[in-house]
């Protein structure tokens, strides 16, 4: 093979890994999906960038709530519920598994509709019901 061949698979390759690697949330469930993983990163940046600029000190107060206790995503999953105008409703199943001291609690994600809008080809959380 020759360099110029191999540096065009190469190439290739890193453009596909790129791509399978995006954060893009073309769809709202990708989004709230990734807003609840950022949850438990406890990382404030995405948290802002996948949420509106309404719902952002919202969410960093959600954020804060989980400071100093272990937490986990257990069997999530989430599905677009519907929408309300230009809004998307997602629900998700499963549940945050929290720890703190030892102590174990479950918070159950299907007691919550997430409320999404498109801005700029992006889902952001805007509240939720």
């Amino acid at each position: 093979m020759s360099k110029i061949s191999k540096l065009l698979v190469g190439g290739l390759l890193f453009l596909i890994i790129l791509t399978a690697c995006s954060t893009r949330n073309t769809q709202p469930e990708q989004a709230v999906e990734a807003y609840l993983n950022a949850i438990v990163e406890a990382d404030l940046t995405k948290i802002s960038t996948l949420s509106c600029a309404e719902w952002e000190e919202d969410a960093w107060l959600e954020l804060d709530s989980f400071q100093g206790v272990e937490v986990s995503l257990v069997d999530m999953q989430c599905t677009q519920s519907g929408t309300d105008g230009d809004t998307a409703l997602v629900t998700c199943s499963g549940h945050f598994l929290t720890s703190y001291d030892g102590e174990a609690m479950e918070i159950d994600l299907s007691t919550r509709e997430y409320e999404l809008v498109q801005q700029g080809g992006e889902w952001l959380v805007c509240g939720y019901r």
